[in-house]
């Protein structure tokens, strides 16, 4: 059965375009007080009625809402305030466009400060084991928001790589990152792939724990070289889709859960 979620309004104050492709809304609620700093690198649903829509009112009870899952990339619990990283898109036909539905990006684009969305959450992913050796993470631009979040977390003192696929060339951001965690910048217009340049990194000795979220299919080739090829136990493995080329949100979310069961 269908139960409409219980929605927190949050209000925009302000949208600034970090980079070429990526645009970040700040977000004020009237309370924020079941967040906590885990919240950080966690994701929350934005509500969206079928024409894209943020008014909710018209939502027959026991219908959804349109959801589109999102990272908190900041959290300021003290003023109620949070941060949401949105990858642009230039185009209606675009595949970054196609996996959002749409809804979310032209929403973002559009937004200026007054306007108002509905969500649930804050939900929590896998973080990664401080005890291991060495770090690796992996992502494309729709998980730099998770990525540049558990960097930050990291001990200082770690070392590892983190390899972020990016639309463009000034969709590099300064991030904060222990100072032995390389950084590989990957344009994914390069004819070298996501999953090639990770696979060229040379493997380190001892425990590693992998953090990887990106596309469908390259999640897929990223799981098999990691868990099968480097063997890294599932305990350490956190490897996840966050979008699949051609999809909404909706068929990504049925393609995963055809995956899983294919996996179990």
């Amino acid at each position: 059965m269908n139960k409409k979620p219980s929605p927190r309004v949050l209000t925009v104050i302000n949208s600034t375009q970090l980079t070429e492709n990526m645009q970040r809304i700040t977000f004020k609620a009237k309370d924020l007080s079941n967040f906590d700093m885990e919240s950080e690198g966690g994701y929350i649903k934005l509500m969206f009625n079928e024409n894209g829509g943020t008014d909710l009112s018209g939502i027959e009870e026991g219908t959804r809402p349109m959801m589109r899952t999102y990272t908190v990339r900041h959290l300021r619990q003290a003023q109620n305030e949070l941060d949401v990283d949105f990858v642009r898109h230039h185009h209606a036909n675009t595949v970054m466009s196609a996996e959002t539905g749409g809804f979310a990006s032209a929403w973002a684009q559009n937004a200026v400060n007054g306007d108002t969305i509905s969500i649930a959450g804050p939900g929590c992913i896998k973080g990664l084991n401080h005890n291991a050796d060495w770090f690796f993470l992996v992502a494309d631009m729709t998980a730099l928001p998770a990525l540049s979040a558990k960097l930050e977390a990291l001990p200082a003192t770690v070392v590892g790589y983190a390899v972020i696929e990016i639309n463009h060339q000034s969709d590099k951001q300064k991030l904060t990152k222990p100072q032995g965690v390389e950084v590989v910048w990957v344009l994914k217009s390069d004819t070298t792939s996501l999953t090639d340049i990770v696979q060229s990194q040379e493997w380190k000795v001892g425990r590693v724990a992998v953090w990887s979220a990106c596309e469908f299919n390259q999640m897929r080739q990223l799981r098999t070289y990691f868990r099968n090829e480097k063997e890294v136990d599932k305990d350490d493995l956190y490897i996840s889709s966050y979008w699949k080329e051609g999809c909404t949100e909706d068929g990504h979310k049925v393609a995963k859960h055809e995956d899983q069961l294919a996996d179990d």
